[in-house]
């Protein structure tokens, strides 16, 4: 062999043989590479050599032509074909590795052909390691010499077959199954896309899936193979070994972009609130600027004797003449704010902790999501906010706790009462009544129960920690009208009246239903009119009540009893104290009462005394007595009749809100 050391040869390593040949194999020239002799291609003309056998790896071993078969003792032997002297490299100049037992079945098929001796074939996969390959005859050299051509060509059509196969294996589009068929969006491992599959194997990104059988639905099928499915079938798949677009990092900064945006606006209105402060602040340092400007003015007028008086005095005539002058404190109009364009509005409740008001509406857009909600006006900027859909039909009662969780109260012609988070805006328990409810209210002792007024007359009691049913029901005692207003009384230690309980109030009178332990309630029927009786209001501190009375043919206009809630003393133990109210102050407004308006007692604003509103359908105002004197101190005018009234303070100040169909106005004491 020219320029590789043809004539190099290899002794054989024989465990079992000490002969000098295994001696001389220590001094035998470097080996050729095992995969050499598959890149030599044969020369024409060539003369038969013999085949040089060589020990190609640990394990294998090779034979010489004359050496007789052994016994095998280790690995398979492995058979290395040589050409003859004056071969020349192929064209491509590089070294074809192919695997031994391949190249081993190449020659078994080539000697065949050939009609040579046979040569034992390779073990086939999995068979025993220490099978021996038994060695090639000495006519088989000849054979090779004739084959030598062919060989290199079919190693390298191996070798392209390997490289086909390879590549067809490996496509050059690797994400091509990583995408959603629907969007041709990645998949991802959190969020809305994440991986989702259907029952009948097909992959898609869950919001996807979702949208297409909803839009499908009752009739919707897999997008691919359009087996029916429905949106229970849909799966989200944790599968670790599909490739899915990592979006932890931007799921995690969304997060937090929403937890900075929720901590800027609690900023904000903070900030609006302190300004609102300032501002308080700043007109009550201007009133006291005037008013020790009035006080030295006065005090310069006054003669000598009498300029010796204290400014405390002063101070006091200042404020006389305020109350007796024209500077008197009384509501002025703020602002009118629009709630519902095409009208419906009915009831109106404040929520202290998220200082807003809360007006009861029809859904403005009745065909993407009918029924009937509430409009949040906030009232640190005085502007309509938000609505918050409850419920199917027309509401007829709100109200909120004492724990300021912002969980409101709702109760609706629909026959059910809701429970709603303005935290959240949705809606966290239902309770069916079985009957249209028209008023609803809580418990002020324990927040843990609220009240249903049903219009056959009854009021059921539901226990919130129970999320089934109610509790108790209370059954009317007279007639069967609706239950219009509910309002309750809490327990007092020191005061006349120191029982708690429920007002119901009835188109035909009211009843007191007085609480007796957590699950007893003994009724009290209160002496009120027997027909005409369209609301009852409580205040809860002077323990009076006001109640309401459409006119009649007895009494043509409106009237507003306000009454004092009384409880006899108990002479004998066999006989129960008894309940009851004495009327103190009547108000008559208009002639004309065709709705159930609700009306408010409250204290007033200066801390003298109690205050009387009710709306005036004649006039189109809001009335606004004293209740100690029964002096009308006001008339606010508005558009339409008013509905319902609602006193309320923020930082300090004090507002009274009036509700019409469609408007909200605020006015300010000042």
């Amino acid at each position: 062999m020219s320029d590789s050391g043809s004539s190099t040869e290899v002794d054989e390593d024989d465990d079992d043989d000490g002969s000098a040949e295994g001696q001389a194999a220590a001094y035998a020239p470097p080996r050729l590479p095992a995969t050499w002799a598959f890149s030599q291609r044969a020369v024409g003309g060539a003369t038969s050599t013999p085949p040089i056998r060589r020990r190609v790896r640990q394990g294998l071993r090779v034979h010489y032509p004359s050496q007789t078969a052994a016994p095998s003792r280790g690995f398979p032997d492995f058979l290395l074909r040589a050409p003859a002297a004056g071969t020349a490299e192929p064209e491509s100049g590089s070294t074809t590795e192919i695997s031994e037992s391949e190249d081993e079945a190449e020659g078994e098929e080539e000697s065949t052909a050939a009609a040579a001796e046979p040569i034992d074939p390779a073990p086939p996969a999995g068979s025993d390691l220490s099978a021996t390959v038994q060695p090639a005859q000495p006519q088989e050299a000849a054979t090779t010499n004739s084959t030598a051509t062919a060989e290199p060509e079919r190693a390298e059509a191996q070798v392209q077959d390997v490289q086909v196969s390879s590549a067809v294996l490996s496509p050059s589009d690797e994400n091509e199954g990583d995408t959603c068929t629907i969007c041709f969006e990645a998949w991802t491992t959190a969020g809305e896309h994440r991986l989702a599959a259907l029952r009948c194997g097909h992959l898609f990104g869950y919001t996807c899936i979702q949208r297409w059988l909803k839009a499908q639905s009752p009739s919707a099928k897999c997008p691919q193979c359009n087996k029916k499915a429905k949106r229970s079938d849909i799966v989200l798949l944790y599968a670790p070994k599909l490739r899915a677009l990592d979006n932890t990092e931007q799921e995690s900064l969304k997060k937090s972009l929403e937890q900075e945006q929720s901590l800027r606006r609690k900023a904000e209105l903070e900030s609006a609130q302190y300004k609102i402060k300032l501002q308080v602040v700043t007109n009550k340092y201007g009133q006291a600027q005037q008013e020790l400007a009035l006080i030295a003015q006065t005090s310069r007028n006054l003669n000598p004797a009498s300029s010796s008086t204290s400014s405390s005095s002063s101070h006091v005539l200042s404020l006389s003449q305020r109350a007796d002058g024209s500077r008197s404190a009384q509501y002025s109009f703020s602002k009118a704010v629009l709630v519902s364009q095409a009208g419906g509005c009915r009831v109106l409740s404040y929520c202290e902790p998220l200082s807003c008001l809360l007006a009861s509406q029809p859904s403005p857009h009745t065909t993407l999501v009918p029924g009937c909600g509430v409009k949040k006006v906030s009232v640190v900027n005085m502007r309509a906010s938000q609505y918050v859909p409850i419920h199917s039909k027309q509401i007829r009662g709100l109200s909120f706790n004492r724990q300021n969780d912002s969980l409101l109260l709702s109760a609706a012609l629909d026959n059910t009462i809701k429970l709603t988070s303005l935290l959240t805006n949705t809606v966290v328990q239902t309770y069916n009544a079985g009957k249209p409810v028209w008023s609803c209210c809580w418990c002020l002792d324990n927040s843990n129960y609220i009240y249903a007024g049903l219009s056959n007359g009854s009021v059921l009691i539901y226990d919130t920690r129970d999320t089934s049913t109610h509790v108790q029901e209370l059954v009317p005692l007279r007639s069967r009208c609706p239950v219009a207003s509910l309002c309750y009384v809490p327990r007092a230690a020191s005061s006349s009246f120191p029982c708690g309980g429920l007002i119901a109030g009835s188109l035909e009178g009211g009843c007191f239903w007085e609480q007796v332990n957590e699950a007893t309630y003994r009724p009290h029927v209160l002496p009120l009119e027997t027909s005409g009786c369209t609301d009852i209001q409580v205040e809860t501190e002077s323990r009076h009540c006001l109640v309401t009375y459409r006119p009649g043919r007895s009494n043509p206009s409106l009237r507003c009893v306000l009454m004092a809630l009384t409880r006899t003393p108990q002479q004998d133990s066999s006989e129960l104290p008894s309940c009851s109210c004495e009327p103190v102050q009547t108000f008559n407004a208009g002639s004309s009462c065709k709705l159930l308006t609700k009306n408010a007692v409250f204290r007033s604003p200066d801390g003298g005394g109690t205050l009387v509103c009710a709306g005036d359908e004649a006039s189109n105002s809001t009335m606004v007595w004293d209740a100690s004197s029964g002096v009308l101190r006001q008339k606010l005018p508005a558009d339409l009749p008013v509905l319902d009234i609602s006193p309320f303070s923020v930082n300090g100040e004090h507002f009274l809100a009036s509700l019409t169909e469609k408007m909200l106005k605020l006015y300010k004491w000042e």
